[in-house]
């Protein structure tokens, strides 16, 4: 059972009654606090086996810390342990850390090759040594001496300890720049970098998202943008109140938190959230729903316009379906004070949400409009709503799976936010592009804002013109089918047998185009979306490595699919930093050479480089002191090789004329300098 004033996980283990409001920021680095519900008992979802990847978000994992639960009157919070010890998510990190994976650095491979040959060469001293302390009766106790005194001086023992010297000065170094590091030996690698990949949100721009405006449907048209959400009209607006309640937000010590996004919203709104007290609970015998109103000033206001009944104005948030990265969405059910029926709220992205809903309800603009919006650089979030069969009870909504409910929607409008480039990004880029090194953006979020942060940092320049790469899967009797497009031109469709070479690719966009576009090297950039990425990946292997040199922003990216672009481009001899805010990046901010995880949090570990600043002015400083170290292991090396070689030629020369060495002490002196 979990306690209810919280505790620090021992173990992994899987929610199956209540709530809990849990801190992973030990294991991701994000300092938000995620609500973590019970498996479902019924339904679709239900009948499947446990996964921990597909059921993360019914896990607490070890390390985890449980703020706050939520429970029925009379019962614990419940959950079942399904891994201990190093098998636990947090044992796992630890194991990372014991036993990091073997770093494969050319540095690293050309010194152990020159040490190998060192060896054949204090082989033959060793011998030659043996031959001539025998010809000239040398005591067989000095001829064992010298013997392996040409091993000791032919293969320095102090190699290794030399070479690291550099590492630990850039390491204390990195320190005091608020960079923190927990596997030293990727410091040499990351100054061979040359080629960086940084996620959008929280690490181009800024965290916090502001509030641009709404645009709600009527009669299945857009309405004009609203920019005032808290205004008297807009109260009792099914749009508002889906706004106030499609959130998992929560009270920690009387004060709101939860994901940002989800925390700009409701305050734009102007409700008040309320939570069920202990007492409350265990008087109604039930685990009490979340209820969100507004405040009371609103209410009179728009009763004296509108005869508002004040109670139909509180509404319960019955049960919440978490956000998805895979499904790109969250739903909540919710009940009216007073109302008989539940009602079904879904916020997401666009696209996602848009293909849920209902065709007469999405307006006929929807592509035009979005599209408007995304080239601004806005983030814009879609909302549906549904009312539920009023025979379903408390209990039944409580088993009912995810895919019933979020479907047959009513499309209810668009919600655009502002998200702004942070002010140090784009000089960073820029140094990063001067010192020739590749910057990719790797985000989950809509392509086209991708490609206007892109633009307005400086990783796209203005005259580059982008190059859009969608695909669909093969369908019915139809092959798969790739689509090319400049983000102003229409698009063209290419089929596999188009595709043989890159070179006719080009060729094929400049020239089916309708317009006359020519395609010069350097001036344009591929655009791939997740969907595009899995299905290229799949059906058109032997344009992926081709299409990943040229391309320049993916976006709608999961999870795993920014492990797989950090694994291919390190297939093709790239080495590869990854800069995220240790969210949705965890996977490829250890898979490769150099992830660097942007957090508040020193104890973050998921990632070989955690900073402590917000922003990516830690890269290029990175960058330097890994650039200093590998001079400083390449220099140590070369002096220490030449030593040896000159030090093993002199005692040969010397053995050869028979000078008896009688002080060996000197050699230690100069081995341990």
């Amino acid at each position: 059972a979990i306690t209810a004033n919280g505790m620090v996980m021992p173990c992994d283990a899987v929610l199956f009654q209540g709530n809990c409001v849990v801190n992973e920021s030990m294991l991701t680095g994000e300092s938000i606090p995620v609500t973590k519900t019970s498996l479902p008992s019924s339904g679709e979802e239900a009948a499947r086996l446990y996964n921990m990847e597909e059921h993360k978000r019914h896990t607490l994992f070890c390390g985890t810390h449980v703020i706050q639960t939520r429970y029925y009157a009379g019962e614990l919070v419940k959950a079942v342990v399904v891994r201990t010890g190093f098998s636990t998510e947090k044992g796992q990190l630890v194991r990372s850390i014991l036993y990091p994976k073997p770093t494969d650095f050319k540095l690293y491979r050309d010194a152990y090759l020159f040490l190998l040959c060192l060896v054949g060469v204090a082989g033959v001293g060793f011998i030659y040594t043996i031959v001539l302390s025998i010809m000239s009766k040398v005591p067989a106790k000095t001829i064992i001496i010298e013997s392996l005194d040409i091993i000791t001086i032919t293969v320095p023992p102090a190699l290794p300890a030399a070479m690291t010297a550099g590492i630990v000065y850039a390491q204390r170094r990195l320190k005091r720049a608020g960079i923190f590091c927990i596997s030293p030996q990727r410091i040499n690698m990351c100054g061979q970098l040359n080629l960086v990949c940084f996620d959008k949100t929280g690490t181009l721009t800024e965290d916090g998202l502001d509030l641009w405006g709404i645009q709600r449907t009527k009669d299945g048209s857009f309405s004009p943008p609203e920019s005032d959400v808290a205004a008297e009209r807009l109260v009792n607006t099914t749009f508002v109140a889906c706004m106030a309640t499609c959130h998992s937000l929560t009270k920690i010590d009387g004060e709101l938190s939860g994901d940002p996004l989800d925390l700009k919203m409701f305050i734009a709104t102007g409700w008040i959230l309320e939570e069920p007290t202990e007492e409350e609970t265990a008087l109604h015998n039930l685990l009490m729903p979340t209820v969100v109103r507004p405040p009371k000033h609103s209410m009179a206001e728009a009763n004296q316009n509108q005869q508002l009944d004040i109670q139909s104005c509180e509404i319960g948030i019955v049960r919440q379906f978490p956000f998805s990265s895979a499904l790109q969405r969250m739903s909540v059910v919710v009940r009216r004070l007073g109302e008989k029926h539940m009602e079904a709220i879904l916020k997401g992205a666009p696209e996602v949400v848009a293909g849920i809903c209902k065709p007469d309800t999405v307006p006929q603009s929807f592509s035009e409009t979005l599209e408007s919006y995304t080239r601004q650089g806005f983030r814009v979030i879609a909302l549906a709503h549904r009312q539920l069969e009023s025979k379903l009870s408390w209990h039944k909504v409580q088993n009912l799976s995810r895919d019933l409910m979020e479907t047959n929607m009513d499309f209810l409008g668009l919600i655009i936010m502002q998200n702004k480039i942070k002010p140090e990004t784009a000089g960073v880029l820029c140094e990063l592009q001067q010192a020739n090194i590749r910057t990719l953006m790797v985000t989950g979020d809509n392509m086209l804002t991708a490609i206007s942060v892109a633009r307005d940092c400086g990783m796209v320049r203005p005259h580059e013109k982008v190059i859009i790469a969608d695909a669909a899967p093969p369908k019915d009797s139809h092959p798969a089918s790739i689509t090319w497009r400049y983000t102003d031109i229409p698009q063209t469709v290419c089929t596999p047998s188009q595709l043989d070479t890159f070179s006719c690719f080009v060729l094929t966009v400049s020239l089916l185009q309708s317009a006359e576009v020519t395609v010069e090297e350097g001036a344009h950039h591929f655009a791939v979306s997740g969907k595009a990425f899995a299905v290229i990946t799949e059906h058109f292997p032997q344009l992926l490595q081709k299409l990943t040199l040229r391309a320049t922003v993916f976006a709608r990216m999961a999870p795993d699919q920014k492990t797989q672009l950090v694994e291919i481009l390190q297939g093709i001899d790239y080495i590869v930093g990854m800069c995220g805010d240790g969210a949705n990046d965890c996977g490829a901010l250890k898979r490769a050479h150099s992830g660097i995880s942007l957090s508040e949090l020193e104890a973050s570990v998921a990632s070989p480089f955690t900073s402590s600043t917000s922003n990516i002015s830690c890269v290029p400083n990175l960058i330097r002191e890994g650039r200093a170290a590998l001079i400083t292991s390449f220099c140590v090396f070369k002096f220490m090789a030449l030593y040896s070689i000159i030090q093993y030629i002199s005692v040969i020369l010397l053995y050869w004329v028979k000078t008896v060495l009688i002080f060996i002490l000197p050699y230690l002196f100069f081995l341990c300098c």
